[in-house]
């Protein structure tokens, strides 16, 4: 016996299916690395598959040893982001992307969010290359990705009718609202203090005056912003959801 007219429930834990798909494969590398692979392996890994500034100086020594080639030159700009140092840099960038994520996987479908955290890994990448360069130190974590999706999420989330304003509607029609424009987002004075808050937080974490719980190494701050200032300038690029028409506008984003 069905009854067609009985409101639909909403499951508890709601998260778009590519978002947990991208956990589980953060989770899946963790493990494999701490638990299944030897430490000589798992060296080669970080080798193989960190972002490393030294393999792009021709005149460091390192940049010849490593493994990977030409390939790993391209590739390591986002594989970095599935490595991690150890299970709290793991657990933190998790409890960052879920609420960001979420919205933004939301709003953007799975294919386009999934290629908006490969390029803001890339362009945190590129940053620390540009700060770090001929560096030997890999560097990994999901942190400019994940700094990405917060930025991303800040052009949208504000809005009215949008999914923490005050004035909020239900559904997925929430993360459908008009985003602000870049202009807009210095403008708003909720998104602007959310810059600043982030910006103050990492510029903290990065210059050492904030330990970071777990932390084995350094703070790659310069990648956080890099994938930060990825997301928030290239968020058109993937977004769905048509513009207002506003000519003030037109050439801002």
């Amino acid at each position: 016996m069905t009854f067609e007219n009985s409101p639909r429930r909403e499951p508890i834990f709601n998260i778009p299916a590519s978002l947990l798909a991208v956990i589980a494969a953060l989770v899946l590398v963790h493990v494999v690395r701490v638990y299944v692979l030897t430490e000589e392996q798992d060296l080669e890994v970080l080798l193989r598959f960190a972002f490393i500034p030294a393999r792009y100086d021709p005149s460091s020594l390192a940049a010849a040893a490593l493994p990977g080639g030409a390939a790993a030159d391209i590739w390591t700009f986002v594989t970095y982001a599935f490595l991690h140092a150890n299970a709290t840099h793991l657990g933190f960038n998790i409890l960052w992307l879920l609420p960001f994520g979420s919205a933004v996987a939301r709003r953007f479908g799975a294919t386009r969010f999934l290629m908006l955290l490969a390029v803001t890994a890339a362009g945190g990448a590129l940053l620390h290359l540009l700060t770090h360069q001929g560096a030997p130190v890999p560097m990994i974590g999901a942190s400019a990705a994940v700094s990405g999706a917060m930025a991303a999420a800040v052009r949208f989330v504000f809005q009215q009718g949008g999914p923490i304003s005050f004035w909020r509607g239900g559904g997925d029609e929430v993360y459908r609202v008009p985003a602000l424009s870049l202009a807009g987002v210095f403008g708003d004075p909720r998104a602007l203090g959310f810059l600043a808050a982030w910006f103050g937080t990492n510029l903290l974490f990065g210059l050492g005056s904030v330990p970071l719980a777990g932390d084995e190494g350094q703070v790659a701050w310069q990648a956080h912003i890099g994938g930060f200032v990825t997301g928030l300038l290239l968020f058109f690029v993937f977004d769905p959801v048509p513009r207002r028409k506003h000519s003030a506008d037109a050439t801002l984003d």
